[in-house]
């Protein structure tokens, strides 16, 4: 006499532990890409209502000490300035291996527009695209 189990394989799947695991997924990318600040600068860009959502490769900035009369300029939000004879060397330098090289521009509304110029023509004779950061209206 053949003895007949009982044991059937289920074939389900509950997804409420992937739902879980989605959820803490996206949490983490929401918090860390809050972090992430590409103009380290404070600076106080003039207002706009045009936006473009172009990735640069590097930024420029440039800002202003008022009371000195100064400009320094800073490359990809490093802290350390950059004197003004580096700055087209060192764009050259990081964007040489771009196939579409483009500088975004980070100025202070304070800055002069001889100075935005000449950071302008830098790019202009390297062929980078460039974009002038602004902040929303």
């Amino acid at each position: 006499m053949a003895i007949k189990r009982n044991t059937r394989v289920e074939a389900s799947f509950t997804m409420a532990s992937m739902t879980d695991i989605v959820f803490l997924l996206l949490l983490f990318f929401l918090v860390t890409s809050t972090l992430v600040n590409p103009n380290a600068l404070k600076l106080l860009l003039p207002k706009s209502t045009n936006q473009i959502s172009d990735k640069a490769q590097v930024s420029v900035s440039i800002k202003h000490y008022i009371q000195a009369g100064t400009f320094s300029y800073h490359i990809n939000g490093n802290t350390n300035a950059v004197p003004f004879y580096e700055i087209e060397p060192q764009l050259q330098q990081a964007l040489q291996s771009s196939d579409d090289p483009t500088v975004s521009l980070y100025v202070d509304k304070t800055v002069p527009m001889e100075q935005v110029v000449q950071v302008m023509n830098i790019a202009k004779r390297n062929q980078y695209k460039i974009i002038l950061a602004t902040s929303p209206e």
